[in-house]
């Protein structure tokens, strides 16, 4: 996971907790774990996609209500991405990540969750963040990035603005005691 440091110049990613999902030579792609959509409810998402008619929102299953809507990025945030335990899987569709983490990106998630047919635990996020190849790198160099070993309570804690400060401290580190600017020896 990334964790943006302090200095960090792009509000977009100002105080943000990225999920990283991919990183090759062709660039890098993440999710930002720590950021609520504004005004979003993920059964609105429901309803304004079609997969649940507004006169059917009581009959959802209450793990429904526990799903928030995050802002995973800048880029293509009209697109919508599941991070989700490994519990759930579609062929040609879910992308295994790491340690029980995946990605599903169709509307069928969607579905299997509003049936109680779908993940134990799962974010929805609108948009991603992305780096072309080099990039990233160059900006952990700039001491723009810090980076922690990713955990489920991260990806899918119910204190998303919390998420910043718990990923900080799993690397030992207070928000005191960060500079802006980096050494080099």
């Amino acid at each position: 996971m990334l964790i943006a440091m302090p200095s960090m110049r792009d509000e977009r990613f100002e105080r943000s907790v990225i999920y990283m999902c991919a990183h090759s030579a062709e660039g890098a792609m993440g999710i930002v774990v720590n950021q609520l959509a504004p005004d979003i409810q993920f059964s609105d998402l429901l309803v304004q996609l079609e997969i649940v008619p507004k006169a059917e929102l009581i009959q959802l299953p209450k793990t429904v209500g526990a799903i928030r809507v995050l802002r995973g990025g800048p880029v293509e945030t009209g697109r919508g991405f599941v991070l989700h335990s490994a519990d759930f899987f579609i062929e040609n569709s879910t992308l295994p990540i790491d340690d029980g983490i995946c990605l599903t990106a169709t509307l069928d998630i969607l579905k299997a969750i509003a049936h109680g047919e779908g993940p134990n635990n799962a974010v929805l996020a609108l948009g991603y963040a992305g780096w072309a190849p080099g990039q990233l790198e160059s900006e952990i160099q700039a001491n723009g990035w810090l980076h922690c070993a990713a955990d489920p309570d991260l990806i899918f804690g119910s204190e998303t603005e919390a998420k910043y400060q718990q990923a900080l401290r799993k690397i030992g580190v207070g928000i005191g005691n960060l500079a802006s600017e980096a050494g080099h020896a």
